[in-house]
């Protein structure tokens, strides 16, 4: 084969070969936007579907929060015998019951919201052992304490709720 011939073969190939690299190159860029564009599209499906789950999973956790604010839990659960520790235990238990049932919901929230609303129940029930280590021997007298208690300073429930109300905020953005 003599030059002419090897430059000639050449001269047909270079525009083969351009024309195969910008193909390869449009192939791959439209099979990477078709890749996303299906992505989006079963993002978007699966929110349908997950969306009122998670709100629901929001909700019970702000009824829950509702449920173990001491104004409210005090009011609700009225003591049932003559010892202070009595009622002591039954208000904690009150609020571990709630706190188990609801004990699937954190699948559905951000970690840091679970997490602020396990300190919020921790932090509820700590105010409610300090109060039964008062000096008060009767269960209407620990309920006063514990009233007074949250007539100084913010519940942990109501701080927690307004945590989980900022994320479900964040949820339409």
């Amino acid at each position: 084969m003599s030059g002419d011939q090897i430059l000639q073969l050449f001269a047909y190939l270079l525009p083969a070969v351009v024309t195969g690299a910008v193909a390869f190159y449009f192939f791959r860029l439209h099979t990477r936007n078709e890749d996303g564009r299906r992505r989006f599209l079963l993002h978007k499906d699966s929110q349908k579907e997950t969306l009122p789950i998670r709100l629901q999973a929001y909700e019970r956790m702000a009824l829950f929060l509702e449920r173990i604010a001491l104004n409210s839990l005090v009011v609700r659960v009225a003591p049932t015998g003559k010892k202070k520790s009595d009622y002591e235990n039954l208000l904690i238990k009150q609020i571990e019951t709630e706190f188990e049932h609801n004990l699937s919901q954190q699948i559905y929230m951000s970690d840091g919201c679970w997490n602020i609303i396990k300190t919020a129940k921790n932090a509820t029930i700590q105010i409610i052992r300090s109060a039964g280590m008062s000096e008060t021997d009767s269960p209407d007298k620990l309920r006063e304490d514990i009233l007074n208690q949250t007539m100084e300073k913010e519940s942990p429930s109501a701080a927690a709720l307004a945590f989980v109300k900022k994320e479900v905020s964040e949820l339409w953005d």
